[in-house]
């Protein structure tokens, strides 16, 4: 081992891997904005990473005039239902899971990790059955069920783990106080859980605002499309609009990026909650 003399020694080697892991994070990142700002012609005849010679807005513009509006409505409408939902019943569950500390409850807990394991892949003959015999098929609802089943368990994980770290001496106070399980759920457990409601939102919202396979397989109709299968109104037989497609990908991240932005101190609280235990 070297003797540290004077101050810490200088980690060069983690520095190189930190630029080059940079690197390699933020030239997709600029590809994409660059590419954006380009015409199509442009952009089969100049170098893709150089900045635009002639930038325009056209792809942006493209993009608004193929019912982009519509497809956004879509996706803030799907996103934000299912994260409601999946907070008020994973907080819910995750509450009775810690302070009941029962062979049931915690028989409900690892089923809920079960969950996790299941891949979507894996269960979509049986949704798509389900959502047609429920009479769902090609509406918002075929794409908001599915996705709260599967965003719960995960949900649950983090939220438990965050409030086993609250002291019971805090509910043992309310309950001493005359406070009702509903009373110390929404008026102790609720604000203190923040960091880890906050994470679980964001998580949620990036999976299902992403997502891809239940929007294909469970809606048709062009009304019913979300953010991500309107790419394919871009696409052609033979060539593609390349620069309309990823003006289209700038526009659909910019909700997540400024939801990041807002709660990203509440995400890591809530990401590394029992981290010390």
């Amino acid at each position: 081992m070297f003797k540290r003399q004077g101050g810490q020694r200088p980690n060069i080697v983690g520095g190189l891997f930190g630029w080059l892991w940079l690197a390699v994070a933020i030239v997709p990142i600029y590809y994409i904005v660059v590419t954006s700002l380009r015409s199509q012609a442009d952009y089969y005849v100049e170098n893709p990473l150089s900045l635009p010679s002639n930038p325009t807005l056209r792809a942006y513009v493209s993009v608004f005039q193929n019912d982009f509006a519509t497809y956004f409505i879509n996706s803030v409408l799907v996103t934000l239902a299912t994260v409601a939902i999946v907070l008020i019943i994973s907080f819910m569950a995750s509450y009775v899971i810690v302070r009941s500390r029962t062979r049931f409850s915690d028989r409900i807990f690892s089923l809920f990790l079960l969950g996790i394991a299941i891949p979507i892949q894996a269960t979509i003959v049986p949704v798509y059955y389900l959502i047609v015999q429920l009479g769902l098929y090609d509406t918002l609802w075929a794409l908001i069920l599915p996705s709260i089943a599967f965003a719960i368990p995960i949900s649950v994980l983090i939220l438990t783990n965050f409030l086993r770290d609250v002291p019971k001496e805090l509910f043992e106070s309310m309950r001493v106080d005359g406070a009702t399980d509903w009373q110390m759920l929404w008026r102790l457990a609720a604000p203190l859980s923040k960091p880890a409601l906050v994470t679980v939102g964001i998580y949620d919202a990036l999976n299902v605002w992403n997502g891809f396979l239940f929007p294909l397989i469970l809606t048709q109709s062009a009304d019913k499309r979300v953010l991500p299968l309107s790419l394919w109104n871009f696409q052609g037989s033979f060539s593609s609009d390349t620069p309309a497609i990823l003006a289209a990908v700038v526009l659909s991240a910019l909700p997540l990026i400024i939801a990041y932005a807002v709660g990203r101190r509440q995400m890591v609280a809530g990401l590394t909650a029992g981290v010390g235990k």
